[in-house]
Order: C-alpha cells, then structure tokens, then sequence
C-alpha cells in the first residue's frame, strides 16, 4: 500500500484503473463463462443465490449505468459486473460503463480511499483497541442503514384489509 501512495496521484490513479480494468473485466468474462456452463447443474444453484439473482434482475432492467455506478459502492461491484456476464450483456455496452465506472473508482481510491486506509492502520498501529472499536462503530452504522433500508421496503397496510380499517 505504501509504494502506491508514494506513487505521484497520475500514475497511483493509472495503475489503480488497471487494477480496476482487470479484475472487474475477469469478472465478467467469469460470468460470461458462467453463463454458458449454467445449464450444467452446480454452476445453476450460483446462479439463483440471492445477491447474484437481485444484480442480474437490476443489469437486465437498467444495464450499463447500473454497472458504472456500482463502482461507486462498497461489496456490489463483484455482483454486478458478475451479473453483466451473467446475463450476456453485449461488449459495446459494458466496456464503456466499465471504463467510466473503473475510472471513477481509481481517482477515489487514489486519494480519499487511500486516506481512509492508511488513517486506519495508522490509528491501529497506535491503539488497536480504537482501530477496532472504529470498525466495530461502521459495521453497526452500515448494519442499521441495510436494516432501515429493509424496513423502509415494507409496503404499507392494503386499505382492503378489514384489520387495517378498523386501526
């Protein structure tokens, strides 16, 4: 980690982009081969797993922005670029949300993501009580937003539920 912060942010961002550009891209040619193994009985129970499922239904409804944008969050990136190959999305629209999406990525983590890392480990190198305490204090902030998130799903009472119309 420390040569790529020492590198100048040009060429940190340039090789974090490579980065970027292969492993997302060997996701998908991963879900490309995957596809075409589907019908061949383990690979058919990957598939229909819960997290893959949702990203395929979301890369087949919105396609590309969806793939751009995911490089913007934390854990679906793999999904949804594993969803592009799954679903045979075409090359003419997945590398441009690729290049757009990695890029983005790339500058993140060349500056703020960096940051962040490197602030972590510093801050575990002096106390690694705090380090963890502070992982432990993000891990229930993004556990209670999924779980707000989820509630926030709910839909509400039918108004033809004779329970809801006596409340």
């Amino acid at each position: 980690m420390d040569w790529v912060q020492s590198l100048p942010l040009l060429a940190a961002a340039g090789f974090l982009y490579l980065v970027i550009l292969l492993r997302a891209g060997g996701t998908y040619a991963l879900g490309r081969g995957a596809r075409k193994a589907a019908d061949r009985g383990r690979v058919a129970a990957l598939l229909e797993r819960p997290r893959v499922r949702g990203a395929t239904d979301l890369v087949n409804r919105w396609g590309a922005p969806v793939v751009a944008l995911s490089f913007l969050t934390v854990g679906f990136q793999t999904a949804a670029n594993a969803a592009a190959g799954l679903t045979g999305m075409p090359l003419r629209r997945y590398l441009p949300a690729l290049a757009i999406g990695g890029l983005a990525w790339a500058i993140i983590y060349a500056t703020v993501g960096l940051v962040v890392v490197l602030g972590w480990l510093e801050l575990f190198w002096r106390s690694p009580w705090a380090a963890v305490a502070v992982l432990a204090l993000v891990a229930v902030i993004v556990a209670l937003l999924v779980l707000r998130r989820r509630w926030g799903r709910r839909s509400p009472r039918r108004s033809d539920d004779p329970v809801a119309r006596t409340r």
